[in-house]
Order: structure tokens, then C-alpha cells, then sequence
């Protein structure tokens, strides 16, 4: 089995999938609106990434910004949204909600597992709000397809986060932690050493794969610049 480490590029567009896979990318999270730290993609534009890219897509279940799902509509709203992708062909995703005391919200979570039963899923970075990460980890530990966790750490982002993330990394065989750490959140070239060190081999970046930010493309040769600092850790 190859031991070469995940890298996920977010991904707008077509254009920005191509980019992406020319890079040197794993896989791609699909996402609309980063200004409001990324939302659900219309099922259209995952068609059009499907057909430009043979690398897997993890897509967005989010419809306003924040990690609260809000109403019974809301989430019904989001459940046809996620239907609609099932139909399109969509076979991974990304989720996470939390209640208003930070603990999981395993009703709205459960309510679209119910749709995307079978498919793999990230539990994205509303762990890194979460009143008691420990705690949530347990509690979700049996949902069926989860296998990622997208975190920094902390909600302040790698620097605060990266002794959690390495402690975590340690604890890997225990109930809860055998997710994989997924890395994203102000995660730079020069945290991939330690990161690498500690045994994570996931790495998530936005910004950072576009040389203009978020007004620009994804750039192939930023993206290979990841690839190839993840892979010299190895």
C-alpha cells in the first residue's frame, strides 16, 4: 500500500479542478462562496467538475455560513440539496454541525447521512469549535462513512493547533481517533515537517493554491509546490 500523503485543493470551478489535478492533487473539496467560508456547489458545477477531472470530489453540505444547520427547513433544504448531488453522481462529502453549546448536532448529521448513505464523509472544521473535541470524536465515532476529520486544531488555525494535532496523531489507534487528520486552516509549507514527523499524512489548502487569493485561479505550480513538500516529508 502506498504511504503517500492526501492532498485536497479546494475547488471553485472546472478551471480550478484542472489545475488542481495537473498539481499534483489528491482529491478536491467543492465548495461555492468563500466568503462565507465555502457552501454547498450547485449540482451543475459538480457535473462539470466531474467531467473535467477523474480525481475523487468531496462536496459541501453547508447553506449559510457558520456551523449552526438553523431551521427543520434548513436542513430539509440542505437534504434535497444533497439528494440532488447524490443524483448527479456525487459520492463524497464534507459535513459538520454543532448545537448551540457546541456539542455535536447528531440529528442534523444523521438526517443526511440518511441521504448519503453508503458514501464516504469529512466531518470538517466544526471540531475546531466544538466544546469538548474529545467528546465529539466519541460521539461520532460509529457514523457510517466518516473517515476525515478537517481540522486545524484550533479555531485560531495551524500555528495555535498544531501540538492538538500531534497529539491526536498519537492517539490514532484509539476509539474516535481513527480518522484520518486532514490539515487545513492557516496551514503553511513550513508546518508540513513537524506534521509529517507526527505520522499525519493529510493536507487541505485554499488560499494557498492560488498565487492571486481568492480573486485568482488555483495554480497548478502552487499546487505542485505542496505536492512536492508533502511528499519529501515522506
Amino acid at each position: 500500500m502506498s504511504n503517500r500523503a492526501l492532498l485536497e485543493v479546494i475547488a471553485l470551478d472546472a478551471a480550478d479542478a484542472v489545475a488542481a489535478q495537473s498539481g499534483g492533487a489528491d482529491r478536491l473539496e467543492l465548495v461555492t462562496d468563500m466568503a462565507a467560508d465555502g457552501l454547498t456547489p450547485p449540482r451543475e458545477t459538480f457535473a462539470r467538475i466531474r467531467a473535467a477531472v477523474d480525481i475523487p470530489l468531496r462536496v459541501m453540505l453547508r447553506l449559510a455560513d457558520g456551523f449552526s444547520a438553523g431551521t427543520p427547513d434548513d436542513v430539509e433544504a440542505l437534504a434535497a440539496a444533497a439528494a440532488g448531488l447524490r443524483e448527479e453522481g456525487a459520492d463524497e462529502f464534507v459535513l459538520g454541525f454543532l448545537d448551540a453549546e457546541g456539542h455535536p448536532d447528531l440529528v442534523t448529521v444523521e438526517r443526511l447521512l440518511a441521504v448519503i448513505s453508503g458514501c464516504s464523509w469529512t466531518f470538517h472544521r466544526a471540531i475546531d469549535r466544538a466544546a469538548d473535541r474529545d467528546a465529539l470524536r466519541k460521539q461520532l465515532a460509529d457514523l457510517p462513512g466518516l473517515d476525515t476529520y478537517l481540522t486545524a486544531g484550533s479555531a485560531a488555525g495551524v500555528d495555535a493547533g498544531l501540538d492538538t494535532l500531534i497529539a491526536e496523531a498519537g492517539r490514532r489507534t484509539e476509539p474516535g481517533y481513527e480518522q484520518r487528520l486532514l490539515v487545513g486552516g492557516g496551514l503553511r509549507l513550513d508546518h508540513v515537517p513537524a506534521l509529517r514527523a507526527a505520522g499525519i499524512d493529510g493536507f487541505h489548502i485554499g488560499g494557498a493554491a492560488r498565487p492571486d487569493g481568492w480573486t485568482g485561479p488555483v495554480g497548478a505550480d502552487a499546487v505542485r509546490e505542496w505536492r512536492t513538500a508533502v511528499d519529501a516529508e515522506l
